[in-house]
């Protein structure tokens, strides 16, 4: 059994090119549940479809590594805005927390324990963005300042403000229904990351910490994990799913 605390988290990655094998994948196949497989079956290609069964899979996989339930008897559950969680019947998973961000060929699970935990991953190379796409979304600071970042670090840039983005409104559980120009994320000189939220927000910026990480040349990711009472030194452990 894995070990974790409410001050570690750990983030597993998937990169779906590697998990070809048949026999892998029936296996995968056999720890869906009914819905999850009807769900799976709902998507037109190919490629989202196996995206769909690897991430499942390796849901219920990996949370089997942190509780006495086996992969098949997970359950879980949804709050108003459709954040995931694990179903409170489950009480041998009580207090373990997750969130779940795909993009181009790679899947990240975060895990921590008794605190609210979001994750994003993005390609920065998948499509290109803009000033104008920036100033739809992001807040006023971030515009100004992706406007002087030089050109050919914008787009990394976009992503980095992106990523923490989702991954506040991920750990808050209310999705867009969080205005993302409504908060917005700067930069210390000690690559600290600092969060700004309106107040109509009715939220504290010092509730939450976050994570940046590069994880390929073209994937970068953000967590963002409630704080706990008493934190020492918090990490990330990062490990790889088995293919």
């Amino acid at each position: 059994m894995e070990k974790i605390d409410s001050e570690q988290i750990h983030l597993w990655l998937a990169y779906l090119d590697e998990i070809r094998d048949s026999r892998r994948l029936a296996e995968y196949q056999l720890l869906l549940s009914q819905e999850e497989l009807r769900q799976q079956l709902r998507f037109h290609f190919e490629r989202d479809r196996h995206r769909y069964l690897v991430t499942r899979a390796m849901l219920r996989i990996v949370l089997s590594l942190y509780a006495a339930v086996p992969p098949l008897k997970w359950k879980f559950q949804v709050n108003d805005y459709g954040k995931p969680s694990i179903a409170s019947e489950l009480t041998a998973a009580r207090g373990i927390e997750f969130n779940v961000s795909h993009a181009d060929g790679l899947v990240a699970l975060a895990i921590t324990r008794e605190r609210s935990i979001g994750v994003d991953v993005e390609n920065v190379h998948a499509r290109d963005v803009d000033i104008d796409l920036a100033e739809r979304y992001f807040a006023p600071t971030e515009v100004q300042a992706l406007r002087t970042t030089p050109r050919e670090h914008q787009q990394h840039k976009f992503f980095e403000y992106w990523t923490l983005k989702e991954s506040y409104i991920k750990a808050r559980g209310m999705g867009l229904a969080i205005p993302l120009d409504q908060f917005s994320f700067g930069f210390g000189p000690d690559a600290s990351i600092v969060l700004t939220a309106n107040p109509s927000l009715g939220d504290r910026s010092d509730r939450w910490r976050f994570w940046q990480l590069q994880l390929t040349n073209d994937h970068v990711a953000a967590i963002c994990v409630e704080r706990s009472r008493v934190e020492h030194e918090a990490h990330v452990r990062v490990s790889k799913l088995g293919t």
